[in-house]
C-alpha cells in the first residue's frame, strides 16, 4: 500500500478524534511538520511577498490553508488542496515606545522578534520553549511560556490584522466586540497578516536548575515552588518518585535569591548545564548555572540556533485548572509503568488565565502536564485514551497543536464560548474555505 493511500485510510478510520498516523521520519520530498511525523495532504505551498499579493491569492482558492513554522504535531494546519505561507512577511512594521507596543508581519519567528526588540530595550512578558515559532502561529494556537503570573503568548496581542475569505482586510482590537475569539482562532477565522503586541522594559534573566525533587513536596508546596522566580518548569519521567529536574528562570533582584543555594525543598542544585532528557547534551539549551542573560536567552529553553528539544518526537499535552494541579500530577503518576517506557520527558508548568475564547487558560489559571513522546504512534494512540480518562474527573483542556483524543462533545462541554467561536467562523467564513478536517470534526463536530 503506498504511504499517502495508508494516511488516506488511517485518517477515515479515526475521523472525529486528532490522532494522527505516524510516519516514518525520514526527511524526503514530502512536506512534514518539524518533527517529521506528520505528512501534509497537499504539496502545494504558495510563497507571497506582501499582504496585496496574499489577498489574491485568497480571492483566487476556494480552499487553502496557512502553514507556518510547522511546529505543530496534528492535522490542525493540514489541507487537501494548497497552503499559503507567509514567512517571506517577517519584519518589525513598527515600534510605539509610548504605548508599549510593537507592530509586526505574522511570519517573523519569536527569535528573531526579540534580537529587534532587545536592541530597542524592549521586551515580551514571555516566550515558549522554542523560539524557532512565528509570532502568529503561537497566538492562534495560545502557544505558551511558564509563570504564575504570566498568561499565555496570545494574551499580549492587542490588535491583529487578517484576510477574511473574500479577500477583505479587517483589523480585530481590543474594543472589537469578537476581539476574544480572533486572537485564538485555531487557522479558521482568515490569513494573520499583522500583529500588534504588548511590549516592556528589557530585563534580565538567571536561570538555575535544581535535580531529584520529591514529588511529595509538591503536596504541600506546589504555589511555593511554581512562584519561585518569574518561569518555573518541572521535568519528570514517572519513574522514581522524583521530579528529576526543576528549572527556574528568575529575574536578578525579584524573589528568591538562588546563587549559592545547594537546595531546593528537597532537590539539589546542578553543578553543570543539564538538558531536560537526561543523557542528552545541554549544548542546544540555554545558559544556566545563575549566568544572568538577556530575557530572550534565558526564558526558551533552547537556543534560536540549534535544533530543538529532541528532533524525533511526538507531544501532548493537558491544563487543568491551578486549585487541581497536585491531584492531576498525582493521577498521572499512577500510569506511570505505563507512561515510562514511552516517554522522553514530562514538563509541568503554570501559565495565568486569558480572556481569549478558545484558550485552555480562558479565565482559569492553569497547570500544565506535557509529555514528549518516544516517535512510536501506535504505542501514543494507545496511552492518550487512558491518560484522558486519569484527567478527566479535572477537567483537562488539550493543547490545540499537539496530539489528544478529546471528542468534539467533551471539548464542547470545556469551552463555553465554543457556540460564539463556531458562529464568529460561519460569519467570516460562510463557504468554509478554511475550513480542514480538523475544524469540522474537533470545532463542529461534523
Amino acid at each position: 500500500m503506498k504511504k499517502r493511500t495508508f494516511i488516506k485510510l488511517s485518517s477515515v478510520m479515526m475521523a472525529g478524534t486528532v490522532l494522527t498516523p505516524l510516519v516514518d521520519f525520514a526527511q524526503n520530498e514530502k512536506l512534514t511538520n518539524w518533527a517529521g511525523n506528520f505528512n501534509y495532504g497537499s504539496q502545494t505551498l504558495m510563497h507571497v511577498s506582501s499582504v496585496p499579493e496574499a489577498a489574491e491569492l485568497v480571492k483566487r482558492f476556494d480552499r487553502l490553508k496557512v502553514l507556518g513554522t510547522r511546529h505543530c504535531f496534528n492535522h490542525i494546519a493540514d489541507s487537501h488542496d494548497r497552503f499559503l505561507t507567509l514567512s517571506n512577511l517577517n519584519r518589525v512594521i513598527a515600534v510605539d515606545e509610548l504605548q508599549r507596543t510593537v507592530t509586526v508581519q505574522s511570519g517573523i519567528r519569536y527569535g528573531e522578534l526579540a534580537v529587534a526588540l532587545q536592541i530597542k530595550g524592549l521586551a515580551l512578558h514571555n516566550l515558549a520553549s522554542l523560539p524557532h515559532i512565528s509570532v502568529a502561529g503561537g497566538c492562534i494556537t495560545a502557544s505558551h511560556g511558564s509563570g504564575v503570573h504570566n498568561a499565555n503568548l496570545s494574551s499580549a496581542v492587542k490588535a491583529l490584522q487578517l484576510i477574511t475569505a473574500k479577500g477583505d482586510i479587517v483589523t480585530f482590537s481590543r474594543d472589537s466586540e469578537s476581539f476574544g475569539g480572533a486572537v485564538v482562532n485555531l487557522g479558521g477565522l482568515g490569513v494573520v497578516t499583522q500583529l500588534t503586541l504588548a511590549v516592556q522594559p528589557t530585563y534580565q534573566i538567571s536561570q538555575y536548575v535544581f535535580e531529584n525533587l520529591p514529588i511529595a513536596a509538591l503536596e504541600r508546596h506546589f504555589d511555593e515552588i511554581m512562584g519561585a522566580g518569574y518561569s518555573v518548569s518541572l521535568f519528570t519521567d514517572w519513574r522514581d518518585g522524583n521530579i528529576g529536574e526543576v528549572w527556574i528562570k528568575s529575574k536578578p533582584g525579584e524573589g528568591h535569591a538562588f546563587a549559592g543555594q545547594p537546595e531546593f525543598f528537597g532537590a539539589t542544585a546542578a553543578t553543570r548545564d543539564l538538558h531536560p532528557i537526561r543523557g542528552i547534551s545541554p549544548e542546544n539549551c540555554t545558559p544556566q548555572l545563575g549566568v544572568p542573560g538577556p530575557w530572550y536567552e534565558r526564558l526558551p529553553h533552547f537556543k534560536m540556533g540549534f535544533m530543538p528539544s529532541a528532533g524525533k518526537e511526538l507531544q501532548t499535552e493537558y491544563f487543568v485548572p491551578r486549585e487541581h494541579s497536585f491531584a492531576a500530577i498525582r493521577a498521572v503518576q499512577q500510569l506511570h509503568e505505563k507512561i515510562s517506557p514511552h516517554l522522553q520527558i514530562t514538563e509541568i508548568r503554570c501559565i495565568d488565565a486569558d480572556d481569549c475564547w478558545m484558550s485552555p487558560c480562558y479565565r482559569q489559571p492553569s497547570t500544565t502536564i506535557h509529555f514528549t513522546w518516544q516517535p512510536d504512534w501506535p504505542a501514543v494512540s494507545r496511552l492518550l485514551p487512558l491518560i484522558e480518562a486519569q484527567l478527566a474527573p479535572w477537567h483537562a483542556r488539550p493543547h490545540w497543536g499537539k496530539l489528544f483524543t478529546t471528542p468534539h462533545r467533551r471539548l464542547a462541554a470545556l469551552y463555553k464560548r465554543m457556540p460564539d467561536f463556531q458562529r464568529l467562523l460561519r460569519e467570516y467564513d460562510p463557504k468554509g474555505k478554511w475550513r480542514n478536517d480538523f475544524l469540522n470534526n474537533v470545532i463542529f463536530g461534523v
